[in-house]
């Protein structure tokens, strides 16, 4: 590293800041210096496309799958060994990682060597299937073990809430991790293996059927009280594998720590750092003055910590940050200190630090004292997955100022104090109804830090309660958020004091000052609660067209956030023997529990093979995937990770922003006047048909003069790097005239805009059937849509070859419609067209004909330029231009008897099929064949009408029309058990007999 020029100012060391220093760290024990680094790159793109490591996957790019997950390691000199944290690859900045150790699944085992113990055993206990999740889940499992070599099932359950699977489940995943924990002894039920909670009986014990689990002490053989004769003698196999074979875990053999970094972080050598590229500077000071100087000087600059949500905007809402500032090394800002009114936490410190240190204080101090502190650790638990906690910042949190923030309500209604400089001094301020001027917006002003904020300890008498209300559970941006701070008189339960904070419920984290005053110096009892829910109405109001919508649903969550507290409340005050409070009826009880999730237990009852079938006969017998090791390794292939050809470019799409439109004109030029931009096609480079589809030929490769959905595919431009092709496709400029759109099922309905034929099942005579009922019942039913979210998103290689031949590795389930629909598109033979699919990262039929959207774009470039041609949409892209499952409307008219005989079904569906046929039509049949499910109905009519509107044409998806089919079956099965007063099992079982009997 160059030394730095420095100078005495004000009585401190300033600095210098020119030229650029070296970056240094290791990749799975490798030594890597990197001289010029750009400030803009993640770790991920790093390791993919500089090392070749593409075990790492990009699945999301903003932390919310897991795909990419890494091990770094750091030097801690505190504790005088190294901290391993999971991280997500796809945010971390690569020049966040001075003196860091990084580890991805190349390095920790490969087939050629040998299997880590974590790798064998997802792959041998059958938890992969597409793959592509697998290394993520891999170093998630690995980066644990390294710190506690015995986690317990809860901390495994915490490993990967950041992680997705979308194919196999987390079932055999967590099986065959649990091997690794103290408490995982089970493999089905955590209490016991036992027949009647399996809900299995004997016979068929006896008679083949087991749970799929572990064969281990808690043998279900002897808790279904079957001797070992017996097993052997029927040949039952009660495990999909038997952990006794995995190699045993031992943590002394794992890849040390390399010892140049901790000689360089002990020598206590504080570098600061500068990184510069064209468009960005990133500074690494390592003093409070540094970084003070350094803002005051650009307060227009972004304070980077996880990068969890600057890393985000630059991806996905296109902002450019000149200046990024590293405070990691700032001693204040890292610091935690336990003073006399609470904790102060410098605001660098990560949330996984703040959750470990705010437990310990809960373990070792009186419980009135750590209210607040609970409170925190309430929200931190579903705080997006462990990957973020490990990097992402309280201050960075604070100051991001969301207004769906989990933890600024707690922080809100508890009154933080903020410790902000600047080179002018220091000031405090409480987070308050006026710390959030606006959306996105704080009281901090443009030149000042946050360097600390406190969370104070709670007293006698106070009550702190915080909510948080997701479409799931875990790693979930919130809908509301709340926390409720109440201190009463001491020894009774009148209200002394009240703050409310809630997140969601406006452009800011809000405060209700009004409901707080006229709850004070009120007893808590039903008046109270009255009064609070009348004001909070009234108070907590949202505009209908504000962003989020759910605004009923959402107002309705202030009302019903509030009863839970209320509640908790009583029943912490009788608990404390306050007597003038009422008791929580028994029935209320479970409002006013703390959810724990349940430790993940699976059973699944198989058919054994029969006694005395040969070893060789492998029918029935559990079979591992044939690339299971290699998708635990990273050394599985998928189609991005092929190694870049020789003068390989790159291709960005260009898509319309309007769903129904004429294009008035497109201007390209800053586009072409980009240095390494090559080309920019649109539909008049097409050289051979423009007209292209999967069935019918109604959809354009290029968008010709007209747009007809939002994703529409325009153009597309071809550069050297995937940056400069994106940046060049956003700055591409389009006119348009707006055209009538129809974007719902409904307005298809008004405008009788439908595809041709109407789709028509008929059985038996449908007004017979009606004369005979003694009931018929009317109903409707709306469903919505689904994205399919396979991890790999579409990605296509175009290599030309000789004589205008072409090969096209593609990540798609239809290889010979890929094919076709490339040569109409370059005006030649199919056998010039050469397809390889080696392997897809899910698919789940989004990926069986909507492929063609970008595989015959890119090999349009591809042919037209002689070169090699590349493109991975991202996730927002692949979203954008891609359908999904169909929305469907149905209509039903049903008719039955008073025994519950259904005599006649008369159903009409409609489907949203989108802007093109695509396969809606198909879709539609089978939804026709299922609309009676498993029953048997004498006179049915059904009519499925595909809607054509201005959305992305929807496709394939699992179930093919099926589920939507059969969900308006059980509908009207339910609406019929409403009208006998029956359940709808006892609907069902008359039903069958009916069934029977025609």
């Amino acid at each position: 590293m160059r030394d730095k020029k420095t100078q005495v100012q004000n009585g401190s060391e300033a600095v210098t800041w020119s030229g650029s220093d070296e970056l240094i760290f290791f990749v799975n024990g490798k030594k890597v210096v990197e001289k010029n680094p750009d400030p803009e790159m993640t770790l991920l793109f790093y390791l993919r496309r500089k090392l070749g490591l593409t075990g790492t996957k990009l699945g999301c790019a903003e932390g919310g799958c897991g795909a990419c997950t890494v091990m770094i390691s750091r030097f801690n000199l505190d504790s005088q060994r190294p901290l391993h944290l999971a991280v997500n690859a796809c945010l971390a900045p690569l020049c966040s990682l001075h003196l860091a150790a990084v580890t991805t699944v190349e390095g920790i085992g490969s087939t050629a060597r040998k299997l880590h113990p974590v790798q064998e055993r997802i792959s041998h206990a059958h938890g992969s299937q597409c793959g592509f999740c697998t290394p993520g889940l891999v170093m998630s499992m690995y980066a644990l073990l390294r710190n506690n070599p015995t986690p317990h099932m809860e901390q495994l359950h915490q490993a990967f809430q950041g992680n997705l699977c979308r194919c196999t489940g987390y079932r055999p995943i967590l099986e065959g991790f649990k091997t690794f924990t103290l408490d995982g002894s089970c493999g089905a039920i955590q209490n016991g293996c036992q027949t009647k909670d399996l809900g299995l009986d004997q016979d068929k014990v006896q008679n083949g059927s087991c749970c799929k689990g572990r064969a281990d002490s808690c043998c279900m053989n002897r808790d279904q009280g079957l001797d070992q004769d017996l097993d052997r003698d029927s040949g039952l196999t009660w495990a999909l594998f038997d952990p006794s074979e995995f190699m045993p875990f031992d943590p002394t053999q794992e890849v040390i720590f390399p010892p140049e970094l901790i000689s360089l972080t002990r020598s206590g050598k504080s570098w600061s750092l500068v990184f510069r590229s064209p468009r960005c500077t990133w500074f690494q000071p390592v003093s409070l003055d540094q970084l003070l100087d350094l803002k005051w000087t650009h307060p227009e600059s972004r304070i980077v910590v996880g990068n969890t949500e600057v890393g985000i905007e630059v991806k996905f809402k296109n902002m450019v940050y000149p200046v990024l500032i590293s405070p990691t090394q700032v001693p204040e800002l890292n610091s935690v200190q336990h003073t006399e009114t609470g904790i102060e936490f410098g605001a660098a410190v990560t949330l996984d630090r703040v959750e470990a240190v705010l437990q310990d204080a809960v373990i070792s101090l009186p419980a009135c004292q750590t209210e607040v502190f609970r409170a925190v650790l309430e929200q931190l638990r579903w705080f997006a997955g462990k990957q973020i906690r490990n990097v992402a910042a309280l201050g960075g949190n604070i100051m991001t100022a969301s207004p769906i923030s989990d933890i600024n309500p707690v922080l809100m209604s508890t009154g933080a104090k903020l410790t902000l400089r600047d080179r002018e001094g220091v000031r405090v301020l409480h987070m308050d109804q006026d710390f959030f001027t606006g959306y996105r917006r704080t009281a901090v002003r443009p030149a000042e830090v946050l360097v600390s904020a406190a969370i104070n300890y709670s007293r006698q008498g106070q009550i702190v309660r915080s909510y948080k209300t997701s479409r799931r559970r875990e790693d979930d941006i919130s809908i509301v958020t709340a926390t409720f701070n109440v201190i009463f008189e001491p020894g009774s339960s009148r209200v002394h004091d009240l703050r409310l904070a809630f997140g969601g419920m406006g452009p800011t984290t809000v405060l209700t000052p009004k409901t707080s005053n006229a709850l004070r110096g009120r007893l808590w009892g039903e008046e109270l609660l009255q009064i609070a829910c009348s004001s909070l109405a009234d108070e907590m109001t949202l505009d209908p067209s504000c962003p989020g919508g759910m605004v009923s649903y959402r107002r309705t969550l202030v009302l019903s956030l509030f009863y839970k507290f209320y509640l908790s409340v009583l029943q912490t005050l009788g608990e404390q023997g306050v007597e003038e409070v009422e008791p929580v009826p028994s029935e209320y009880l479970s409002a006013t529990e703390v959810f724990h999730p349940p430790v993940p237990s699976s059973v699944q009852v198989y058919q054994t093979v029969p006694s005395g079938q040969d070893m060789e006969d492998v029918v029935g017998r559990p079979l591992m995937h044939v690339s299971a090791e290699q998708q635990a390794t990273g050394e599985a292939q998928y189609c991005d990770d092929l190694t870049p050809a020789d003068n390989e470019l790159y291709l960005s799409l260009i898509c319309s922003t309007r769903a129904h439109a004429k294009i008035l004109s497109i201007d390209c030029s800053e586009a072409r006047a980009m240095p390494s931009v090559v080309c920019v096609l649109f539909a008049e480079d097409v050289p051979g048909s423009n007209g292209t589809g999967p069935v019918v030929y109604d959809e354009t490769v290029l968008a010709q003069g007209e747009v007809t959905c939002v994703g529409h595919v325009i153009g597309a431009v071809v550069a050297e790097t995937q940056g400069d092709a994106q940046r060049a496709a956003k700055s591409v400029k389009i006119q348009y005239q707006d055209l009538p759109a129809v974007i719902t099922i409904q307005d298809a309905i008004e405008a009788q805009s439908f595809y041709e034929p109407i789709r028509t099942l008929q059985k038996g005579d449908l007004e017979t059937g009606f004369n005979q009922s003694d009931h018929i019942l009317e109903g409707e039913l709306h469903m919505g849509g689904q994205e399919h979210f396979y991890l790999e998103t579409n990605v296509t290689v175009a290599v030309p070859r000789d004589q205008d031949e072409i090969e096209i590795f593609s990540s798609t389930q239809s290889p010979s419609k890929t094919q076709s629909l490339v040569a109409r598109a370059l005006g030649i033979s199919s056998n010039r067209v050469h397809v390889r699919v080696k392997r897809m990262g899910g698919g789940f039929g989004g990926k069986e004909s909507r492929t063609t959207i970008l595989s015959t774009v890119v090999a349009l470039a591809a042919h037209r330029l002689k070169r090699p041609v590349r493109c991975m949409l991202d996730r927002d892209e692949d979203m954008l231009v891609t359908g999904g499952r169909h929305p469907f409307y149905s209509k039903y008219k049903v008719g039955f008897s008073e025994s519950g005989q259904v005599l006649a079904l008369d159903v009409t569906y409609y489907s949203n099929a989108g802007n093109s046929m695509d396969l809606s039509m198909s879709v539609m049949d089978r939804a026709l064949m299922h609309l009676e499910n498993s029953y048997l109905v004498p006179n049915v009519r059904g009519r499925g009408i595909m809607c054509q509107t201005h959305l992305p044409s929807n496709t394939a998806f699992r179930g093919f029309g099926g589920p939507q089919g059969m969900m308006v079956c059980e509908d009207w099965i339910s609406a019929i058990a409403l009208k006998l007063g029956r359940t709808s099992e006892q609907v069902l079982v008359l039903f069958s007999q009916a069934s029977e009997l025609i």
